[in-house]
């Protein structure tokens, strides 16, 4: 009787941590850039970055990898979607722009060969993007 009682009280243990609720890890969109007229300021000022005047290496490195993840789901003239979203890696001017284009990435793939694919294929490129564990349950959703 003690045992059923204390049973009720006390929760069940959670889920183990190599559960799929669990072990996601949240991929978060990259800072935006500072707005043009901050990026001017400094740039009078004499503090403006040489990385800020200059094509990025890394944002073309992320937009081939992009491509590449998605080369093999672009045929002829019958892919549209997938020749739209090659066009739109291929014009993104940040990272954070790429970001955004994730899940129309993860469609043609998952249309193309599967969802598991698709998702093997995005944890390869969400390694660009900052991350941060998940929420706990016992977190306030305001926080």
């Amino acid at each position: 009787m003690f045992s059923s009682l204390l049973q009720r009280l006390v929760p069940a243990a959670p889920p183990a941590a190599t559960s799929r609720l669990f072990s996601r890890i949240e991929v978060c969109p990259p800072a935006a850039q500072p707005a043009w007229w901050t990026r001017a300021g400094a740039w009078l000022r004499g503090g403006h970055d040489a990385a800020v005047t200059r094509p990025d290496a890394r944002l073309a490195a992320v937009r081939a990898e992009f491509a590449d993840a998605i080369a093999d789901c672009v045929d002829d003239a019958v892919s549209v979607v997938p020749g739209d979203v090659l066009m739109r890696i291929n014009t993104a001017r940040s990272l954070r722009d790429l970001w955004h284009l994730r899940p129309a990435l993860y469609h043609v793939i998952a249309l193309r060969h599967s969802q598991c694919e698709a998702e093997q294929r995005l944890a390869r490129l969400n390694r660009h993007f900052p991350t941060r564990a998940p929420r706990s349950g016992f977190a306030p959703l305001d926080a």
